[in-house]
């Protein structure tokens, strides 16, 4: 799968924190209350941002396997220090190839954020079949869903906006990408085979303030626009000119959709 660096992951953390659903946080929470003890898998755990956000609202006794292509990330991820007994596990794997073994043993809970819309249909087919064989509840996070608000607004946002999206359906190393439709599938998938699932808005909520987050979403969707060759470089590179020129003057502001769920199965290990 297409990585990501420590310094983009650092960058965008503080964004999830605040993004992420706290209905869905909350029932995720409300389902391990009575226990001591939880085994949880984060699959492309990336710098452990979601250990991060998920651990003080679980049991205090905690094991974590931490599933990442990435070393370096994994780390990082695994530097943390929590408190309560919570206990970290790095396993090297790249999810593009065979998963399955990281969902068995004494599992209580799947995690994966950011990552479903990077996946593709046969993936997340397969994905859906052995979390349910397992009837393991999982949490997904931040799931992008195609909805880029910029203000103020500029003739070409939208024509970039769908060129992004359209980058976003492509090889990001599982095969044709889902991209904006992945929570929808993901969430189908899962009530089909009979999980209850809660599911929220988790948008990006980004402030002129903001500036080093918005260079760096500017510059990616340019070069994502660019590569699907939907439209003019000379439009792209006036489009991103000005775009950046309102981060400059601080009146720019954006919102960038995702999508949390927390599936639950209807039936209990």
């Amino acid at each position: 799968m297409s990585g990501f660096s420590a310094e983009w992951l650092a960058l965008r953390e503080r964004y999830d924190l605040c993004a992420r659903d706290p209905i869905v946080l909350d029932a995720v929470a409300a389902r391990f209350q009575s226990q001591d003890a939880i085994s949880v898998v984060d699959l492309a755990c990336g710098a452990g941002s979601t250990v991060r956000a998920l651990s003080s609202r679980l049991p205090a006794r905690q094991r974590w396997d931490l599933v990442d292509n990435d070393r370096r990330l994994l780390t990082l991820a695994c530097s943390g220090k929590f408190s309560g007994d919570v206990r970290l596990n790095a396993i090297p794997l790249d999810l593009s190839g065979h998963f399955e073994a990281t969902l068995d043993g004494t599992k209580n809970l799947i995690t994966i954020s950011a990552v479903l819309d990077l996946v593709s249909e046969n993936w997340l087919d397969r994905f859906t079949q052995h979390v349910a064989a397992r009837a393991l509840p999982l949490y997904a996070a931040l799931t992008y869903d195609g909805r880029i608000d910029l203000h103020p607004a500029d003739p070409l946002d939208a024509a970039i906006t769908s060129s992004v999206n359209a980058h976003q359906r492509t090889d990001k190393g599982f095969g044709p990408a889902l991209g904006p439709s992945a929570s929808a599938a993901a969430i189908a998938r899962f009530e089909a085979r009979g999980y209850r699932v809660a599911h929220g808005k988790s948008d990006w909520v980004i402030g002129a303030a903001d500036q080093d987050i918005q260079v760096e979403l500017l510059a990616g969707w340019a070069a994502a626009a660019s590569e699907v060759e939907a439209l003019p470089c000379r439009d792209i590179g006036n489009w991103l000119v000005r775009r950046k020129d309102a981060v400059r003057e601080r009146v720019s502001t954006m919102r960038v959709g995702h999508v949390d769920f927390f599936a639950t199965p209807s039936i209990t290990r």
